[in-house]
Formats: structure tokens, C-alpha cells, sequence
């Protein structure tokens, strides 16, 4: 090979060591993270802050008041108000007189989240993110035992394939639940300003109370996820150690 492509010995080098780094560390993450992560992470599906069975605990106020109705004089009010904005604007003077439900500024400066949900997200975020970054590493070592091509004897190079398979499909499902997290943000901020554009309708504020909801049972359902694929990873890969880090029998590379 050494003779088809030359590589630097000082990069060769470098490069050596940094396989053996990713090897021990993905080693060590199989034999003693994902375990240990695994009843972390089941400890928590036990924590008070996540098993609320009564959800309006979980309810935040939406603090954004009701306005007075408008009230016409007499039936004709209304037309009347757009005939002399009519007439205003065909004319360029006069003085606006059509009124409108009043727009009401943030109590507090500004419409809080929902506390609850804030607080229980980014304590599973940590989470989610560090699942994506491990099965990254593992997945990086499984890729680096792969050998080279060659005609048979590749039952175990099919094992190391289906792991690193696995491993990239776990870390896409955990990129995912990223995705929900903003989604849930991006929707809630936009029924908040629906409220504060029509005050009256009251479907909206119930429509946050339900996605309130709906947020807090999916966080529950991603943490056991979390666990669920830290256990299924941990296994698989202890069960096929063997053929992982050796997919070819000595005797068959003596054949070559």
C-alpha cells in the first residue's frame, strides 16, 4: 500500500494515536458509561418532577387580560365610522374616528414561557445531546474495525455494519427530539400571540394548556426513550463484541 500512496510518517503517526484514543474511549463507553447512564437515566423516569399525574399542575397563567367590548351608540355607528374613513382617505384630511379593540401591552414586559416545562427541558436536553455525541464516538470506532473488501468470510463484517446502522439511526431519533423541543417553543409562541390579537377567544388560551400538556408526556416518553436506547445499544454491541472488534476468523485470514 506503501508504495501505491505515500503519507507523511509524522501524519501516519498522528493518526494512529488518534484511533487509539477514539478506541479506548469508545471501549469505555460501552463497558462503563452506557450502563451507568442507563440507571441515571431510569432513576429519573422516578423523580416527582416528571410523574405528575394531575397535569394542571403543570398549567401556567396567561397573563394577558380581556378588553371591554365596543359599544355603538345606534346600529349605524359602524358604517358610518368607515364611510369617514372612506372619506378621509379620498380627501387626505380629516381626523382618523374609527376605533377598534384596544392593544394591550405585556403586563410584565413580556409573556413568560411555561416555568414548569422550561425547568424539566433543560434537564433532558443535556440528556439528548449527550446520547447524539456518544453513539458518535461508538459509531466512529465500530466504522474503524471495519477491514478491508474482500470476496467472503463478511458474515462479521455484517454485524459491524448492522451496528453502526443502529447506532446512526439512535443518534437521528435523538437529533429529532431536539426538533420537538423547538417546534414545541415556536408553537406555543405563536398561539400566545394569537391570544394577545384576539383577546375574546378562548379556544387559545385552552389550545396552550394543551400543548402544555402534550409537551410534558412527551418529555416523560423521551426520557425513557434515552434510557430504552442506552440499554438496547449496550447490549447489541456486548452481545457481538466478538465479531465487532474481530469480524474475521484467524483461519480464514490464514486462507489469504
Amino acid at each position: 500500500m506503501s508504495s501505491l500512496l505515500k503519507v507523511d510518517s509524522e501524519i501516519k503517526t498522528k493518526v494512529a494515536a488518534f484511533k487509539e484514543r477514539i478506541t479506548a474511549e469508545a471501549e469505555d463507553l460501552v463497558a462503563n458509561f452506557f450502563p451507568k447512564k442507563l440507571l441515571e437515566l431510569d432513576h429519573f423516569l422516578k423523580d416527582p418532577s416528571i410523574n405528575i399525574t394531575e397535569l394542571k399542575e403543570i398549567h401556567s397563567d396567561i397573563n394577558l387580560p380581556v378588553p371591554d367590548p365596543i359599544l355603538f351608540s345606534n346600529l349605524h355607528d359602524g358604517l358610518e365610522a368607515q364611510n369617514a374613513k372612506k372619506r378621509k382617505l379620498e380627501d387626505g384630511s380629516g381626523v382618523d374616528i374609527v376605533t377598534g379593540t384596544k392593544v394591550f401591552a405585556m403586563p410584565d414586559g413580556m409573556m413568560k414561557s411555561n416555568a414548569n416545562l422550561v425547568d424539566l427541558i433543560e434537564k433532558v436536553k443535556p440528556e439528548i445531546r449527550t446520547l447524539i455525541e456518544k453513539c458518535n464516538t461508538v459509531k466512529m470506532w465500530v466504522q474503524l474495525l471495519i477491514p478491508r473488501i474482500e470476496d467472503g468470510n463478511n458474515f462479521g463484517v455484517s454485524i459491524q455494519e448492522e451496528t453502526v446502522a443502529e447506532l446512526r439511526t439512535v443518534e437521528g431519533e435523538a437529533a429529532s427530539y431536539l426538533d420537538q423541543i423547538s417546534r414545541y417553543y415556536i408553537t406555543r409562541a405563536k398561539l400566545v400571540s394569537k391570544i394577545a390579537k384576539y383577546p375574546h377567544v378562548e379556544d387559545y388560551r385552552r389550545t396552550v394548556t394543551e400543548i402544555d400538556e402534550k409537551e410534558y408526556i412527551s418529555l416523560k416518553i423521551i426520557v425513557s426513550e434515552l434510557r430504552n436506547q442506552y440499554v438496547t445499544l449496550h447490549d447489541m454491541i456486548l452481545k457481538n463484541i466478538e465479531k465487532i472488534k474481530r469480524p474475521r476468523s484467524s483461519n480464514a485470514d490464514a486462507l489469504y
